[in-house]
């Protein structure tokens, strides 16, 4: 048992890292569980606007935009924009330097 890589793939789905954890030797009941909370942990520390570090992956934070005046693009018409929060991630140096190795 190891590490399982999704190479090719556009995009790297919950139903792959499930299939990733149940690969690890855990049932797959028990690898959905393990996934859907760990992303609950993660969604509810969000929610309370706190950051989630993941060490030698990145960070996620909360940040507050302000309002603001906007457009509509589609008819031209100016709007203003309610503030609002928005999440960001920053990834770790360690992950940015295997990202580029890889290039």
């Amino acid at each position: 048992m190891g590490l399982v890589l999704f190479g090719g793939a556009m995009a790297l789905t919950k139903n792959d890292i499930v299939t990733a954890v149940h690969e690890l030797g855990f049932t797959k009941k028990k690898s959905v569980e393990i996934v859907e909370s760990l992303l609950e942990i993660v969604k509810y520390t969000l929610e309370k606007g706190e950051d989630v570090l993941i060490s030698g992956f990145g960070k996620f934070c909360v940040k507050s935009k302000n309002s603001r005046r906007g457009r509509n693009p589609t008819t031209g018409n100016d709007l203003i924009l309610r503030e609002r929060k928005v999440v960001t991630f920053k990834c770790s140096g360690k992950l940015r330097n295997r990202i580029n190795r890889m290039n």
